[in-house]
């Protein structure tokens, strides 16, 4: 397992990242345990979840999966092995059933999410704590056309970042990242940090796989740049670069089988895509999934690829991709099939 630095810190974090978000919805906490078993075993030490995991988000369910880390924690006594990262909601989602819809990013409800995380987590501190969603209209989930609604009410970012500050001087929170922010949003973080002496963010974590590559737009510079690393989700689109989607299928228990209103990677276009390169990774007798794995481990403005896994199966095929080195033809291969088919799934 290879290691990179976080941000700025004196932190190394595994290139594979542990995903939670389908423990306590397709994942029993048993199976869960036996995931961050295998996990820790194979060198990860970096595991990511959020207060509203797991997706999708019910009020039934909602915090489940902090619960069932801390309970691994206190019952394995491993806390002190990973680094954990979590996430305030923020209100670009619409979720009554948290705090009572009260999702702004401001320096009360922080306050009191940081608070309910780490009682659910069973611990003292959180490693990286990260925005789940900007607190202003801005583009999610493949939505285009950006509308920029002048009578918006949103929390400001400074006001935000001091409320970071704030928390970070309690001891609760080592560490700020943000998710789902955009050039603009991450430059701003960064202007504050600097100009106000406020914490600095040191991660983002944005989609990113074979059919969504808009992080290199104008992300990859930043995090080039600035030291604020990728952390990627979505690396395998859901499952569907595995292929098993293709023609139709709808495999007993997927995820997409299982949740229709996720649709983000079930267009035309991602379909001749997904079977360009599940062809390209036989024709180099590579499995498909670990291929599309292997290229977002590749990435030099990856800091860590964010798993996730509903069977050990499966989780040991998505470790062992870190194993896997994409010849240059391979990766030649890629690049053109970008070109016939670029950002099907933004």
């Amino acid at each position: 397992m290879q290691y990179r630095q976080l941000g700025r810190t004196d932190l190394q974090v595994s290139q594979i990242c542990l995903g939670t978000m389908t423990w306590a919805e397709q994942n029993t906490q048993e199976e869960a345990f036996e995931q961050m078993d295998a996990a820790l075993d194979y060198g990860v030490n970096f595991f990511d979840t959020a207060e509203l995991y797991p997706v999708p988000p019910s009020a039934t369910t909602y915090g489940g999966t902090e619960t069932i880390i801390g309970n691994w924690f206190t019952q394995r006594g491993q806390r002190a092995k990973v680094i954990l990262a979590t996430k305030v909601v923020g209100p670009m989602i619409k979720a009554p059933h948290i705090r009572e819809g009260q999702t702004r990013l401001n320096r009360a409800i922080i306050e009191e999410a940081v608070n309910s995380s780490l009682e659910r987590l069973q611990t003292d501190y959180i490693d990286l704590y990260q925005l789940h969603w900007p607190d202003r209209n801005s583009n999610k989930f493949g939505q285009l056309n950006y509308f920029h609604d002048s009578a918006e009410v949103s929390t400001p970012i400074l006001e935000t970042l001091e409320a970071l500050a704030a928390i970070q001087k309690t001891g609760k929170v080592r560490h700020f990242g943000l998710s789902n922010e955009t050039p603009w949003g991450t430059m701003r973080f960064l202007h504050y940090a600097e100009t106000q002496n406020l914490p600095r963010v040191v991660s983002i974590q944005n989609p990113y796989n074979l059919l969504n590559r808009t992080f290199e737009i104008g992300l990859a510079e930043i995090a080039h740049r600035e030291q604020v690393g990728l952390l990627a989700y979505s690396p395998l689109a859901f499952g569907a670069l595995s292929g098993k989607y293709l023609q139709g299928n709808q495999p007993e228990n997927a995820r997409l089988t299982l949740y229709s209103r996720f649709v983000r990677y079930k267009t035309v276009h991602a379909e001749n895509a997904i079977q360009s390169y599940v062809d390209l990774a036989q024709a180099h007798g590579l499995d498909p999934a670990q291929m599309a794995l292997a290229y977002v481990n590749s990435r030099p403005f990856l800091t860590s690829n964010i798993i996730g896994a509903t069977s050990m199966e499966q989780l040991r095929m998505n470790l062992a991709s870190s194993e896997l080195k994409l010849s240059e033809e391979v990766l030649a291969g890629i690049e053109q099939i970008h070109g016939l088919y670029p950002n099907p799934c933004p």
